[in-house]
């Protein structure tokens, strides 16, 4: 999955940290992982320390958002209404077979993994500017962090794949630390 919790390190992290305020030095540590808590809490959300989709929407760190299989929450809810399927909130094979059409559709590569170039196109992401894109992609300060794929949700690694872009041009392709 596309979270972000304590013992991960990279860029993503470093974006978190930004916007909450702390240590920005790419590495989810206890105080972290406390700052996040309190501001789930502050703002309504599940206060269990962990960002997903639904904590980076919040946020408003939408460059971070990246729905893929085993997603789950209210994104991947709003991108099943896009895809014109059934809205559950549950990211799974169908929603993924979708997700890959609807990338094919648009000209897009069609990884079946959802994340701003793809949510851009849809009319329930207003939010996914050409900006955020644009942020998505891993920046200047940004390019010490190590390339590593994302893992499968059993905890087996997949390769990573992101939209019309190599792997390290992501921001996810700039995670250390995955575990199952």
């Amino acid at each position: 999955m596309s979270i972000l919790k304590r013992g991960l390190k990279g860029a993503p992290v470093k974006r978190l940290q930004s916007k909450l305020g702390v240590n920005a030095d790419g590495d989810f540590g206890p105080g972290t992982e406390k700052a996040l808590k309190e501001w789930q809490s502050t703002n309504g959300l599940a206060a269990d320390g962990i960002a997903g989709p639904d904590t980076f929407a919040a946020m408003d760190l939408y460059e971070l958002i990246l729905l893929r299989k085993g997603s789950r929450g209210a994104q991947v809810k709003k991108l099943q209404e896009g895809l014109g399927t059934s809205a559950d909130g549950i990211f799974g094979a169908g929603t993924a077979q979708k997700v890959k059409d609807f990338q094919t559709a648009n000209g897009l590569a069609a990884d079946g993994i959802a994340g701003p170039a793809t949510l851009a196109k849809m009319d329930t992401f207003a939010e996914m500017t050409a900006d955020v894109i644009e942020k998505a992609a891993v920046q200047p300060d940004e390019e010490h962090f190590e390339a590593e794929p994302l893992p499968d949700l059993d905890g087996t690694e997949v390769a990573e794949a992101t939209e019309a872009a190599a792997p390290s041009a992501s921001v996810w392709g700039k995670v250390k630390g995955w575990f199952g």
